[in-house]
C-alpha cells in the first residue's frame, strides 16, 4: 500500500511521574508536560506510516505545531491519536489530537515529517 491521506495511529499512556513538567525540565508543576506530550505525538505519527514505507526508507520530522490546552495529572490516562491528513512527494503532514479519559480535549497540533532513504540520511552525518 501507498502513503495516502487517511492513514491512522493512536496510543493510550497513562501520566507517570516521569512523563511531568518537573522531570523533563519543562516547568514545576505535577502534569503531562509539553516535551514528553510531543513526543508520544511524534512516535505515533511514525506508526501511523511506519509498515507502509519501502525497505530503507524511514520518515525525520520537520515542523511541529502544539497547542497543549489543558494539564493532565500523574495517572490520567490519554489517548493521543494521529491521521496522516496530506501527502505532497516525500513530505507527509498529520493532525495531532490528545484526548483525556473524562473527554477533555488535550492537546491538538499537526506534525510533518519527511521520507528519507536511511542510509543516505545518516551518511549525511
Amino acid at each position: 500500500m501507498t502513503l495516502a491521506p487517511g492513514l491512522r495511529a493512536n496510543i493510550l499512556i497513562m501520566v507517570e511521574r516521569e512523563d511531568t513538567a518537573i522531570r523533563v525540565g519543562s516547568g514545576d508543576v505535577p502534569v503531562l508536560g509539553t516535551p514528553r506530550l510531543l513526543s508520544f505525538a511524534e512516535g505515533v505519527t511514525v506508526k501511523a506510516v511506519q509498515r507502509y514505507l519501502e525497505p530503507g526508507q524511514t520518515s525525520v520530522g520537520t515542523r511541529v505545531e502544539l497547542e497543549h490546552r489543558v494539564p493532565s495529572p500523574v495517572g490520567m490516562h490519554v489517548e493521543i491519536s494521529a491521521e496522516l491528513t496530506d501527502v505532497d512527494g516525500r513530505r507527509l503532514g498529520f493532525a495531532i489530537t490528545a484526548v483525556d479519559k473524562t473527554g477533555r480535549l488535550v492537546a491538538t497540533g499537526r506534525i510533518e515529517r519527511v521520507v528519507v532513504d536511511r542510509e543516505r540520511f545518516l551518511g549525511a552525518l
